[in-house]
C-alpha cells in the first residue's frame, strides 16, 4: 500500500487515531434562551460560550464611538472564534468588526499595507500578493481575524522570525470613552507598544499597518524522523532552514518534521484535498486504536511503523499558500513558549510523562521557534522562545491532561499562549514578564471602569 498524504491530512489521521477510539459523547450545547437573548456564541472548538445581552456589529467609526459610548456592563470584541483560552465570553455585549474589514492602503517602497481589524487572514495573502506583497511570516492557520491574531501574539514558525505583533507599524484604537487614537512609533508610542498585544483589554482596535515584504514562494519539505534523531540535529534543522518545526507523535518514538524554504522554481499543481489513499489510512488508524490502545507495547510498535506507509512530496507555491493548512478536526490546546535553549529538555521531559502515565492522547505536539520582540505583553518579549504546544480532541475532556503536562512547562519558566488554555492568573503572570505593571497601568487609565473586562480577563490582569 503508497500512499502520499499533506500536512494538513497527517494532523488529521494522528488525531483520527484517538478519536475513533472515544466511547463518550459531547454533552449537547444547552442554554435557557429568553426573548432578550437569541444569538448564543461559542469558539471554534466548542469549549467557550456564552449568550451575550447584545451582539452588534457597527458598519462606520462613528457607530463604533457610539456603541461604546452608549452600551452599558462589559463589552467584548470577538473575531472567528479561534482562541481556546475564555477571551471572549460575556453576559453583556459581543461586538463584531465584520464591516472594518479589507486591505485600506498599501505603500509599494516601504512594502506597508494597511488592513481593517476584522479582516479575515485567509483573504490577506491573496490581497497582498496582488499588490506585490506577502507576510513576512504566517501562522499555519489562517482562520483568524487579523485583530484577534495580532491581540493574542500569534506566531508562525523560524528562529529569525517574530509574532504578527512584532510586524506592526501602526494602529488605530478607540477607547472605552470613545476617544480615537491614532497611534505608532510617534503618534502615542506607549499606547502602541502596549495595544501590539492587548487581549482587547486596552480598547478596541479598528485598523492595522503591518510591516511585510515582497512577494515570494516558498518549498514545503517533509519526513519522518526519530525525535531523538531530530533533537540532537535542533541546532541544524533551525539555522538551515527558514521555518522548522516537527510534530511529535505521542505513544511512539517519530514525529513529523517540516521545513519551508524560499524558492524561485514555479509551483507544482495544487494539491488535492480529497488525496487517494486517505480513507484506507483512517481504517487503518480506526483498528489501530480500537486494539491497540489497551496494550501500550503494541501500540508503539504500530505506531512506529506507520511511517512506512507514508511519503510526502514537496509542495512550491506562493508562501501564503503553503504556510496555511486546513484543520478540519477540532481540538483544545494548551501552548507555553519558554527560552529556546530550553526546547528539547522541555519536550523531553512532557513526552516521558505521557509515557511514564499514560496519558490519553493521540494528537501530534508541536513545536516551533519564533523570535524576541519588545512588545510588553508578547509572549517572545526580551527573548528568542521555543513554543510547544499540546493538543486534546475537542469530544475529550482536556482538563487532568493539560494539568498533568502545565507544570512541566512552569518548571522551565513558560509563558502561555494568550489565545490557547492555561491556569495561570495576574500573580504568576507578573513574574514572567518585566513589563506587566507598565501594562496594566496602562489599561487602568485606558479603561478605568474595566469595559473590557470580563472574569478571565480580571483573572490574568488582576483587575
Amino acid at each position: 500500500m503508497n500512499m502520499s498524504f499533506n500536512r494538513r491530512q497527517f494532523l488529521q489521521y494522528a488525531g483520527a487515531l484517538g478519536a475513533l477510539g472515544a466511547f463518550g459523547s459531547q454533552a449537547a450545547f444547552a442554554q435557557a434562551l429568553n426573548p432578550e437573548r437569541m444569538q448564543p456564541w461559542r469558539n471554534w472548538s466548542g469549549a467557550q460560550s456564552c449568550l451575550p445581552a447584545s451582539h452588534v456589529t457597527p458598519r462606520t467609526l462613528d457607530e463604533l464611538v457610539d456603541v461604546l459610548i452608549r452600551s452599558t456592563g462589559t463589552i467584548r470584541p470577538v473575531g472567528a472564534g479561534h482562541s481556546f483560552s475564555p477571551l471572549v465570553p460575556t453576559d453583556d455585549t459581543l461586538l463584531s468588526l465584520g464591516y472594518f474589514s479589507g486591505m485600506l492602503s498599501h505603500d509599494p517602497a516601504t512594502h506597508q499595507a494597511e488592513f481593517g481589524a476584522g479582516t479575515s487572514m485567509a483573504l490577506m495573502g491573496m490581497a497582498l500578493d496582488e499588490v506585490g506583497q506577502g507576510f513576512i511570516n504566517m501562522a499555519d492557520i489562517d482562520h483568524q481575524t487579523l485583530g484577534g491574531a495580532v491581540a493574542t501574539s500569534t506566531h508562525g514558525t523560524g528562529i529569525e522570525y517574530g509574532s504578527y505583533s512584532s510586524y506592526v507599524t501602526g494602529l488605530q484604537l478607540v477607547t472605552a470613552a470613545g476617544e480615537v487614537l491614532d497611534c505608532d512609533a510617534t503618534r502615542n508610542p506607549e499606547v502602541f507598544n502596549a495595544a501590539r498585544v492587548s487581549l482587547g483589554a486596552l480598547g478596541v482596535i479598528t485598523r492595522l499597518t503591518l510591516q511585510n515584504r515582497p512577494g515570494y514562494r516558498l518549498r514545503e519539505t517533509m519526513w519522518v524522523a526519530a525525535t531523538e534523531d531530530l533533537l540532537a540535529d535542533i541546532d541544524k534543522h533551525v539555522s538551515e532552514n527558514q521555518h522548522w518545526e516537527m510534530l511529535v507523535i505521542t505513544h511512539s518514538d517519530y514525529a513529523l518534521a517540516i521545513a519551508l524554504n524560499e524558492t524561485d522554481e514555479p509551483a507544482t499543481p495544487p494539491v488535492n484535498k480529497a488525496e487517494s489513499g486517505g480513507n484506507e489510512f483512517v481504517t487503518l488508524l480506526e483498528k489501530l486504536d480500537k486494539y491497540g490502545s489497551d496494550f501500550p507495547a503494541a501500540r508503539r510498535f504500530l505506531l512506529n511503523n506507520l511511517r512506512h506507509f507514508a511519503t510526502f512530496d514537496e509542495r512550491i507555491g506562493e508562501s501564503y499558500e503553503i504556510y496555511s493548512n486546513v484543520r478540519s478536526v477540532r481540538f483544545n490546546e494548551m501552548e507555553y513558549s519558554v527560552p529556546a535553549e530550553h526546547g528539547p529538555a522541555c519536550l523531553r521531559e512532557i513526552l516521558q510523562l505521557i509515557e511514564r502515565n499514560d496519558l490519553p492522547t493521540w494528537f501530534p505536539l508541536e513545536y516551533r521557534y519564533v523570535k524576541a520582540d519588545d512588545v510588553p505583553l508578547s509572549m517572545f518579549q526580551g527573548r528568542d522562545s521555543c513554543a510547544i504546544s499540546v493538543h486534546q480532541h475537542y469530544s475529550m475532556d482536556y482538563h487532568n491532561f493539560f494539568a498533568a503536562i502545565e507544570p512541566v512547562f512552569w518548571k522551565y519558566d513558560g509563558r502561555p499562549h494568550w489565545g490557547k488554555l492555561h491556569t495561570l492568573n495576574s500573580r504568576h503572570l507578573e513574574q514572567l514578564y518585566p513589563q506587566w505593571r507598565e501594562f496594566t497601568g496602562l489599561r487602568q487609565n485606558l479603561d478605568p471602569q474595566g469595559r473590557f473586562l470580563n472574569g478571565h480577563l480580571r483573572k490574568i490582569l488582576g483587575a
